[in-house]
């Protein structure tokens, strides 16, 4: 993949319970809504030039999507974004079981609220001149596992008809991971261009050397979230010459050796290189205050977490533990025991425990393995006495630290996305639990003095212990194992950050194979163990 993956994209601010599954079809449906609205302010009929207007809908959730939909909330997410709801400022209590209060047919009124950005279009454009309402019915947001669309996994075809039954309407779209959706056509394109660049790769490698910014021109694709992906490379010692046009960042790396070589070459961090890149799209304040809100609602997730208590949502009645746990660690404190392992385990549990119940999360880079990246950030901040204060000085300083541990770990998940995957449904659990215990490994390794060279062996040793790690959500919900799985895996990347900072960053495997090797075992893997709930614990562990 030759775009960049901006860190303001990887980690986004949405709900639960999952960013392929409730994310990415909310942010599906908002932009079918734009399209809808636009089809009925033009007039435009099945053939563009008509008078159909549209009267009439049906979406199909397919693959993935449809196996495990009903747990993950994907239809009530798709009615939301249809209704205009986004998942960055929607009020999480107002999503659950709007699908089945549809039943047999109730009025939606399209896109209401969407804003020009949201659904696609124009600025200036108005998109509430005349509210579009269609009615819309439980049955038309229809389940269908055993159907995939071609494209990947987590296909959803949305298809609007008027009253002769003509189609005005019709998109597929594919929520790719992460949050991530591309249309069918934004598919193509990105599969075609990473056929040129396994083509160029295979004929003209180029040296390790970040290409400088007046190389690369501004990618403009039109993607529903502005951001393009791929298939993955298969890049290992050398680097194919871009083919594609990337943003004009002063290091548009392509690969751990890349990042490593721009790091190397300029005697920058991994965070300064990645904040050069950052601040090249964007002004610096505009950065800065990003960064500052996602750490911001990082934290304040797990500060709601280890406060609520009950059962999480569905038949399993899965128990909340994060309060229970934060209450036993506070006697332990007290009385002089160590809890460091145990307030680390807490704080990623009560991040995938807001999650399960479809509060706000940011995913980092899934909403399944939301709780890792918090949980570590947190760890770091309660072992240093010295960021803890309440004055402004401190704050300050402990907002920059963040900052560079978000920056970090931005870095290495935008190799994941681009080289490999980070969806469950494609590449199994090690996409999604194993990127971000690889992407917390560095960005913790930085924090406590790692080298470059040392940042990547920790992200390497925490994905390398990941492989061949299965989705098997039980019920088809994102609870069980997958809370307590965030919980290992944080203490994994602290282990392995910790691993590598006791050599001097040479190592066997590097973070790029890694990364490749990931990408072939979840190719090699079979689609029962890839967020279907048709293997594993899904089908040996009893519902009640």
């Amino acid at each position: 993949m030759s775009a960049y993956v901006s860190a303001l994209d990887l980690f986004s601010i949405g709900i639960g319970p999952s960013s392929s599954h409730t994310v990415g079809p909310m942010r599906a449906a908002a932009h079918f809504a734009g399209e809808l609205q636009r089809s009925a302010r033009d007039g435009r009929g099945p053939a563009g030039g008509g008078t159909g207007a549209p009267t009439h809908l049906s979406v199909v959730l397919c693959g993935s999507l449809g196996a495990t939909g009903i747990g993950h909330g994907t239809p009530d997410a798709v009615v939301a974004g249809l209704r205009g709801q986004i998942a960055e400022t929607c009020d999480p209590d107002a999503i659950p079981d709007g699908w089945e209060k549809l039943g047999d047919g109730s009025p939606v009124v399209i896109g209401r609220g969407l804003d020009a950005d949201a659904a696609g279009e124009d600025e200036g454009e108005d998109l509430d001149e005349e509210p579009l309402v269609i009615t819309v019915a439980t049955a038309d947001v229809r389940l269908a596992p055993l159907t995939r669309l071609p494209g990947h996994p987590n296909g959803m075809r949305f298809t609007a008809t008027d009253d002769a039954g003509d189609v005005v309407v019709e998109r597929v779209y594919y929520s790719i991971g992460g949050g991530f959706v591309l249309s069918e056509e934004e598919l193509a394109q990105a599969e075609e261009a990473e056929k040129r660049q396994r083509a160029a790769e295979a004929v003209e490698p180029a040296p390790v050397e970040p290409a400088p910014v007046e190389s690369v021109e501004t990618v403009s694709t039109g993607s529903t979230n502005k951001t393009t992906v791929s298939a993955g490379s298969t890049n290992k010692t050398t680097v194919p010459t871009p083919v594609e046009p990337v943003e004009p960042v002063p290091y548009p790396v392509l690969n751990a050796a890349q990042l490593l070589a721009a790091a190397d070459r300029t005697g920058l961090s991994i965070a300064e290189v990645a904040w050069a890149n950052e601040t090249a799209l964007r002004p610096e304040a505009e950065v800065t205050a990003a960064l500052d809100d996602i750490w911001q609602t990082m934290s304040d997730c797990v500060d709601h977490g280890l406060e609520r208590h009950g059962t999480l949502p569905g038949r399993m009645k899965v128990r909340r533990r994060a309060r229970s746990q934060r209450e036993k660690l506070e006697v332990m404190d007290a009385a002089g025991a160590e809890t460091t392992i145990e307030w680390l385990q807490a704080y990623a549990m009560a991040v995938n425990e807001e999650n399960a119940s479809g509060q706000r999360v940011v995913t980092a880079p899934t909403n399944g393995a939301a709780g890792i990246i918090p949980a570590v950030g947190r760890h770091y901040l309660r072992t240093h006495p010295e960021l803890q204060g309440d004055d402004e000085a401190t704050a300050a300083e402990r907002r920059r630290t963040m900052r560079t541990y978000l920056l970090t770990a931005a870095a290495i998940g935008a190799l994941y996305k681009r080289n490999a995957s980070i969806s469950g449904a494609e590449a199994g659990c090690q996409g999604e639990v194993g990127s971000a215990c690889s992407m917390a490994a560095g960005a913790i390794c930085a924090l406590l003095g790692g080298t470059p060279a040392q940042v990547e062996n920790a992200a390497e040793i925490a994905m390398e212990h990941n492989l061949g790690l299965t989705c098997d959500p039980v019920g088809g919900l994102v609870q069980v194992p997958c809370i307590e799985r965030n919980a290992i895996a944080a203490c994994t990347a602290v282990s392995a950050a910790r691993m590598a900072l006791q050599g001097d960053g040479s190592h066997v495997v590097s973070l790029d194979t890694v990364i490749e090797t990931m990408r072939q075992t979840g190719l090699d893997m079979s689609s029962k163990y890839k967020e279907t709930s048709e293997g594993g614990l899904a089908v040996n562990v009893i519902e009640c």
